[in-house]
């Protein structure tokens, strides 16, 4: 149901949008902060295609909706409403409260927890997974994820310390991919390489001086992989790096010092993507 278009008890008129001050909104707004969103299990996910997604996905509960955007998003709150999902229409500052751009999208939906825990149980065969290790920057992992699911990984693990992958900037960094494929957070490091090799998985570290280069090694890289790629600024721990089955380098050509992280993923992943869809 869409609230703004419920009538007044008694009047017939169409009810007043929720304001930023109305109590739904409110505890919404309040899911910005990660200690909220751990204790109500719910997180923010604000654009179209985010919002698409989770809606696909069953994840939305309510989607909230500014006065001005109903027009543009119509087809999103057709769907919502078809689903029994609650459309609620909100003011301007309402918008603002739920979002934190610049320049709102208009459309928000409040959504169930979809990130997996570490103990809970793998489902399938994984044949390529991603590992975000301690990633501090939120569009990273949002990024990380979306090009994951691009590219066809069966998951993404993210190791303990790092952002929250539910954080509403790493959502929308994601483009709906969070809805799309497994993402399981706080993978502790030291048991990183026994739960990789658990399923079958080897573990191949992106590093500048890895003595494997990734354009060479076909062989090794179509076996099932789960990659390793490093916090932004320290990149993989030694530790890790020691304990991984092959370490891997991307040959830089031109006189850039390194590649950002989803650069690498991208072309780390691709190849194992390209050399997998071969050997099967």
């Amino acid at each position: 149901m869409t609230h703004s278009t419920l009538p007044e008890e008694g009047t017939g008129r169409p009810a007043d949008p929720f304001t930023e001050r109305t109590p739904r909104v409110v505890s919404a707004s309040k899911l910005h902060r990660a200690a909220a969103r751990r204790k109500a299990g719910r997180f923010l996910a604000e654009g179209a295609n985010s919002v698409g997604a989770a809606l696909a996905s069953g994840a939305a509960v309510e989607v909230f909706c500014g006065q001005d955007s109903l027009e543009r998003f119509a087809a999103l709150v057709t769907t919502a409403s078809a689903a029994g999902v609650t459309v609620s229409v909100v003011t301007d500052r309402a918008v603002r409260s739920l979002s934190d751009t610049v320049s709102p999208t208009g459309i928000v939906a409040l959504c169930r927890s979809v990130v997996r825990d570490q103990r809970e149980p793998v489902e399938g065969v994984p044949r390529l997974v991603a590992v975000g290790q301690a990633l501090a920057e939120p569009g990273n992992v949002g990024t990380l994820v979306r090009v994951s699911d691009a590219l066809g990984a069966d998951a993404v693990w993210l190791t303990e310390g790092g952002v929250d992958p539910e954080n509403t900037k790493a959502v929308r960094a994601s483009a709906g991919s969070l809805f799309h494929l497994p993402v399981v957070r706080g993978i502790s490091e030291s048991g990183l390489v026994g739960r990789a090799h658990r399923l079958g998985l080897q573990v191949a570290v992106a590093t500048g001086d890895g003595e494997v280069d990734v354009e060479r090694a076909d062989d090794v890289l179509s076996r099932p992989t789960a990659w390793v790629f490093g916090n932004e600024a320290h990149g993989v721990p030694d530790e890790l790096a020691a304990a991984a089955d092959i370490r891997v380098r991307i040959h830089i050509r031109g006189r850039a010092e390194s590649l950002n992280i989803v650069t690498a993923a991208s072309i780390c992943l691709h190849t194992s993507a390209r050399l997998q869809a071969g050997a099967s």
